[in-house]
């Protein structure tokens, strides 16, 4: 998963789980970026009465670096607060729910935002609207009017906070059962299974997701056009459970316990030992885990997973070869002249795990899902798109694939290209994304949709 449940410790909060992370220069306003942070994996569309909401204890925060320090120079900020009308109902509504104003949302969800930039911090906007879940045709009729209700514009910034439909597609119950990748199953070390088409696990789930539209030129500086993306949230330090009360008291300074750049790092690079630490610390410490990077254990395991499929990776491998393709893409962002003469990620030399994107490389006329591997510069690793298949993408590049870039003497392996948990392409999204703001499609109901 992007990172859905991705260390031990923030697999038990879930409300505080980073769970993917985009940023792209918006198609229909180019002149404008979108940044979309996901929380709460894998949420039954059913799961009621205690339908999904952010965390009331949680800090939630979007980081901008622009100029190349691993360090955010701006921060979005959102908290949320969370009121119940009736307290003597165990019913998230009592009625059909049409207008977010609504006395029949008996449980409902505001959030203040600000802005944190040199130094200063900033008010954009207070109680500021979320939409209720999407629970089904009698509680929520015409969700898609209701939650666009709950898109606001303050402060120069568009912003939304709410359910979407989850839009990361994967096949989780194959990819971590040692590995196994469905197309390339019957040639697996470990059983005789049969080739197939991959299953899409999170089809048909919700995710919670933090949505803001803002100008390239609010989150820029002159002569650098590639910005990094994080989202991380926090915890006050200390917790306490009042039984009086039923609830949990927080105090102390906030503590970052999850955070997010580009997808898959923390999920398949980092060490099981090591994935809570990477959690908690800022992206300007990632050089502390630079081996991870640059001799992943995956791409060691595949030619013992597929023996004999991978020999030219398996070589590499064994001469100890540091990977400072994976190092770019992960870590400092693609030089120019690496891919084309005007391609660049880069930000510098400071090792930082950061989504990056160049804003001055405009929306594709003809989006390929394989981003750079499919020959679209405006697709992941530059900067992340909601329909990118970041999978394939990335399991490509551990198996070789983005090797000639620093290393044009290296022969990519012929199963490179095989190396997939989707073939021929990628399943069908049943609320695939969409072209305006937020982007995420509609979430699913439980009334509507299959467990």
């Amino acid at each position: 998963m992007s990172s859905h449940r991705e260390a031990p410790e923030i697999s038990k909060d879930p409300v505080a789980d980073s769970t993917d992370l985009y940023a792209f220069v918006s198609p229909d306003k180019s002149n404008t970026v979108t940044i979309i942070a996901n929380y709460i994996p894998l949420q039954l569309p059913s799961g009621g009465p205690n339908f999904y909401e952010f965390g009331d204890d949680v800090l939630y925060a979007i980081h901008i670096d622009n100029n190349g320090d691993g360090r955010a120079d701006i921060s979005y900020h959102f908290r949320f607060h969370t009121t119940v009308r009736d307290g003597e109902t165990f019913l998230y509504n009592t009625g059909p729910i049409t207008a977010l104003g609504d006395t029949t949302w008996n449980r409902f969800q505001t959030y203040d935002l600000s802005v944190t930039s040199g130094g200063s911090s900033t008010v954009l906007g207070t109680g500021l609207p979320c939409p209720p879940c999407n629970i089904g045709p009698l509680s929520t009729p015409g969700y898609a009017g209701l939650a666009a209700q709950a898109v606001s514009s303050v402060g120069g910034v568009t912003v939304f906070a709410g359910q979407r439909a989850e839009a990361f597609y994967v096949d989780l119950g194959s990819i971590f059962d040692l590995a196994n990748l469905r197309p390339l199953a019957n040639a697996h070390a470990f059983g005789s299974l049969t080739a197939g088409p991959g299953v899409n696990a999170t089809n048909n789930f919700n995710v919670n997701s933090i949505a803001i539209q803002v100008p390239i030129s609010a989150v820029t500086i002159s002569g650098h056009p590639v910005i990094g993306v994080w989202t991380t949230a926090s915890r006050q330090k200390a917790r306490i459970f009042d039984r009086d009360t039923g609830d949990f008291v927080s105090a102390g300074p906030w503590e970052q316990v999850s955070r997010l750049g580009n997808p898959l790092v923390n999920e398949v690079l980092i060490g099981m030992g090591d994935k809570d630490r990477w959690n908690a610390l800022p992206p300007h410490d990632d050089k502390e885990f630079l081996n991870y990077v640059t001799h992943p254990g995956l791409a060691g395991l595949l030619n013992v997973l597929y023996p004999g499929a991978f020999p030219n990776l398996a070589a590499a491998v064994t001469a100890g070869t540091a990977r400072a393709d994976l190092e770019a893409i992960f870590l400092t962002g693609i030089p120019a002249g690496v891919v084309n003469k005007t391609y660049t990620t880069f930000t510098g030399t400071v090792l930082a795990d950061m989504l990056r994107l160049n804003t001055s490389v405009p929306p594709a006329g003809s989006p390929s899902i394989l981003g750079i591997l499919g020959g679209d510069v405006a697709g992941f690793p530059n900067g992340r798109r909601p329909a990118d298949d970041v999978v394939t993408i990335e399991l490509q590049a551990l198996a070789g694939a983005t090797l000639p870039l620093v290393d044009p003497t290296y022969k990519v392996d012929g199963v490179v290209k095989s190396v997939t948990d989707f073939k021929p392409d990628p399943p069908a999204i049943g609320s695939p994304p969409t072209g305006s703001f937020p982007y995420l499609g509609t979430p699913y109901s439980g009334y509507n949709e299959p467990s």
